[in-house]
């Protein structure tokens, strides 16, 4: 076999979005074309079988090459658990390792909740080949685990952390005693002689240094031998320094070489002691930061009431099926996601919704899972379940916000990735000046200034400053019916600057309802006939007219005949009355005197209502007012964007009359108003805005909304409860209240503010600090209690937004 053969690599990819043969020939001739590419693309299997040069192409040049044609290859996510990182030196060096592997596109690593979101390329690189990588970098990978084994695992790491406290500070409380020793002043403590022993304090500071301390040991090995450094490269250098030094100085005074050994085992000792503490708060206060994700789990219901061949049989809900019929009692949790085939119910879905007001529930209406059912047993069909629910959607989204980025962790990542060896440098510096020039030939004073030095530049806070409070934003948002699908989204909303509303069921009920009956002639109970009439019509307004007979308790009979006049309106027989329902125009076609409703029907049309007119027997009776009806909070909401310095647009594809209507009513400049706009339009709409130079986001419910919210800097998708994942938008308004705009926008800037908060007090902290320590105005031990209790209030500072108003 030639070197040329054994230089040549094979792979697979799974090709999407070829339609015919001209797509797989068109790809297997662009790739051909490529150098040291062979190429053979099938287009019923959808995949491409390449054998390249690695010398002359990469995978990833391919796969680059293939996205540029036009078309896509399958890609696979894998959530991983990632154990044994320390700071954010560690989560930068794992996310750069994966993302240089072949066939990865994505790796994006969190230190705050210790897991990796991983997008790779099947065929050309294996999650076996992830976790080994992984491996190699110093770390432990595994396959995200259930909740269940997760937490476990983190109430045993907690568990852990405070045990081997515990040890730590038995054995460093008497090393304490011995400082009084260093003290500049006497304060009328002797120590006991047999403390104050060496080989004593050896031992017991033996013990601490490499049984407590070994993990900073080993951290520090894989981070060297992977020519990266971190956090445990910074503790290991500095109480290695110390009980290195007083091991000498102790062999020094076994020998008789020195009389007073200058010691410094407390030092090491009180160190690590310290930042075990530091370590065990902060994994305390970073489980706080999850209670979001605990919360709603905890929501989910254990046990469903299925009927199977007429018997009720109770079942977990894991062993629910789609299809499935279930009996919901009073007081019992809907199991998964359905709809109601019998009986009627008020239902409780302010967990999903975040509305307070239970929701009226009869047969074909549609429930969640997860919510309370409150007074009415219904029998349910299951539509839904398992992964596909809505609260398992809310679940996943908040799990992915939480677990992603925000751009403005990026400077912190940069920074930790050179601060280490930086700081290395500083202190190496500090000890020459202090050992050469400061106090010539003194060790113990250059040792104390160094390692003062290593110790308070531990850029743990610098980590945890960004995913904290996103976790906890994202978190908090997820309780008030606000989802944001990532970090960056969550920083984005703060920047909008304008908000561009669709009309209809955003601003809108998105229903059309009868709001004015006015009688001209006759009785009122007459309008009975009008809604037999319009009883077997499919139109909208029929349905308005139906529902309003509902509301009312009016009884109405089928027609004895009906016919629809195409674009104007009905014509039926009831009972032995001739009724016409219709336009103004269908009427007077039929020879029907409409001038005495004229005056009304203008008022409607003002307002923005459809007006209609009914006859029976030939003469006008009524005259009837329908509009989409303004959802109740809408005003309010629109208000409190206005309040904040938002500017609020509205866009629909209305006549301009009726939209001007509905802006008036809720306070929306006519300015502002887009209408008579088509769906694909839409789009050009918000780029309008943005070519003006506003930060834009666009809020409509999804479905014909799809091209501007994808085109909005933030797409906000209005949620119905059971749509949750809206695949266009950035961020979901589950429950559809507009008051979540303003909810949003305040959220994201508290947040933002809430980061740099914690990014400065980090970056002032190490800046400050480092030249106090080098100074030598802090002592070791006093250096290691501030390091280790900076994270912790970076933690607790985030977990202030759980009680932020917003």
């Amino acid at each position: 076999m030639s070197t040329e053969e054994k230089e040549r690599k094979q792979t697979q990819l799974d090709v999407t979005g070829m339609t015919c043969s001209a797509c797989s020939t068109r790809i297997e001739k662009a790739l051909t074309k490529m150098d040291g590419v062979d190429a053979n693309v099938n287009l019923s299997m959808e995949k491409a079988s390449v054998t390249y040069d690695e010398d002359q192409t990469s995978v990833n040049d391919i796969v680059e090459r293939i996205n540029k044609l036009g078309y896509g290859v399958q890609e696979e996510k894998v959530e991983l658990d990632i154990r044994g990182m320390t700071c954010a030196a560690c989560s930068t060096r794992i996310e750069k390792g994966l993302s240089r592997m072949e066939g990865i596109s994505q790796a994006n690593v969190n230190l705050a909740t210790e897991s990796g979101t991983i997008e790779y390329t099947p065929g050309i690189v294996s999650i076996e080949d992830v976790l080994e990588k992984v491996k190699k970098l110093g770390y432990e990978a595994f396959v995200r685990q259930d909740d269940q084994e997760q937490q476990s695992h983190k109430e045993k790491e907690i568990q852990n952390k405070r045990n081997k406290f515990i040890f730590s500070a038995i054995l460093s409380a008497p090393l304490l005693l011995t400082m009084i020793g260093h003290m500049p002043f006497d304060i009328g403590l002797t120590v006991p002689a047999f403390i104050a022993n060496p080989w004593i304090q050896f031992i017991l500071a033996t013990i601490v240094q490499f049984y407590i301390g070994w993990p900073f040991y080993t951290g520090a090995y894989r981070a060297l031998t992977n020519k990266s450094a971190n956090m445990d490269v910074l503790v290991a250098l500095g109480t290695s320094a110390a009980y290195f030094y007083s091991v000498v100085q102790t062999l020094m005074w076994h020998q008789g070489i020195v009389d007073s050994p200058d010691l410094y085992f407390e030092t090491s000792a009180i160190l690590i002691t310290l930042i075990i503490l530091g370590k065990y708060f902060e994994a305390l206060a970073k489980g706080r930061t999850t209670t979001a994700i605990t919360n709603l789990l905890k929501l989910q219901a254990k046990e469903a009431t299925i009927l199977r061949d007429g018997q009720e049989e109770r079942i977990p809900v894991e062993q629910v099926q789609v299809g499935d019929h279930i009996i919901v009692k009073p007081g019992e949790k809907i199991p998964v996601d359905g709809e109601v085939i019998e009986g009627s119910t008020s239902i409780d879905e302010s967990m999903i919704t975040g509305e307070s007001i239970p929701v009226d529930k009869a047969e074909d209406d549609a429930v969640i899972g997860s919510t309370i059912n409150k007074n009415g047993t219904i029998t349910m069909t299951a539509k839904k379940v398992g992964k596909d629910t809505a609260l398992a959607g809310i679940i996943k989204i908040v799990e992915e916000a939480q677990g992603s980025k925000a751009p403005i962790q990026r400077m912190a990542d940069k920074i930790s990735g050179i601060f280490v060896p930086i700081v290395v440098g500083i202190a190496v510096v500090t000890f020459a000046t202090w050992f050469f020039i400061v106090d010539p030939g003194i060790w113990s004073s250059a040792l104390e200034a160094s390692i003062a030095v290593l110790v308070i530049a531990c850029p743990c806070a610098l980590g945890l400053a960004t995913p904290t409070s996103i976790m906890v934003g994202s978190g908090r948002g997820a309780e008030h019916g606000i989802l944001f699908k990532g970090g960056e989204y969550l920083e984005g909303t703060q920047a909008i600057e304008a908000v561009l509303l669709d009309k209809t069921g955003t601003i809108t009920e998105g229903k059309p309802r009868v709001t004015n009956v006015v009688t001209v002639s006759g009785a009122e109970e007459d309008f009975r006939l009008v809604a037999a009439a319009e009883k077997r019509s499919e139109h909208p307004l029929a349905n308005a007219i139906m529902a309003y007979t509902t509301e009312n308790d009016m009884t109405v009979q089928d027609p004895n005949s009906f016919e629809a006049v195409s674009g104007h309106g009905i014509e039926a027989r009831v009972e032995s009355h001739n009724v016409l329902v219709g336009s103004r125009k269908l009427l007077t076609e039929k020879g029907i005197n409409t001038k005495l409703a004229e005056e009304k029907l203008q008022e409607f049309e003002r307002e923005g209502q459809t007006a209609i007119l009914a006859a029976i027997d030939g003469e006008l009776r009524f005259a009837v007012g329908i509009a989409d009806t303004v959802k109740p909070t809408s005003q309010q909401a629109i208000k409190e964007l206005q309040a904040i310095g938002i500017d609020v647009y509205m866009m629909t594809g209305d006549n301009t009359r009726t939209a001007k209507a509905v802006a008036r009513e809720v306070g929306i400049p006519e300015t502002n108003v887009f209408a008579e706009v088509l769906p694909e339009h839409k789009a050009g709409k918000v780029k309008e805005l943005q070519e003006a130079g506003k930060k834009v986001a666009m809020v409509g419910d999804g479905i014909n909304d799809a091209p501007a919210l994808a085109t909005a800097d933030i797409g906000m998708a209005i949620g119905t409860g059971t749509d949750v994942a809206i695949e266009s938008a950035d961020v979901t308004l589950v429950g559809g209240d507009l008051s979540n705009i303003a909810q949003a926008i305040k959220l994201s800037k508290t947040t933002m503010r809430n980061i740099k908060q914690n990014l400065f007090w980090a970056l002032f902290y190490n800046s400050a600090g480092i030249p106090v320590a080098a100074l030598g105005f802090l002592a070791p031990w006093l250096a290691g209690a501030a390091m280790a209790f900076s994270s912790v209030s970076v933690v607790s500072n985030s977990l202030r937004l759980k009680k932020q108003q917003i």
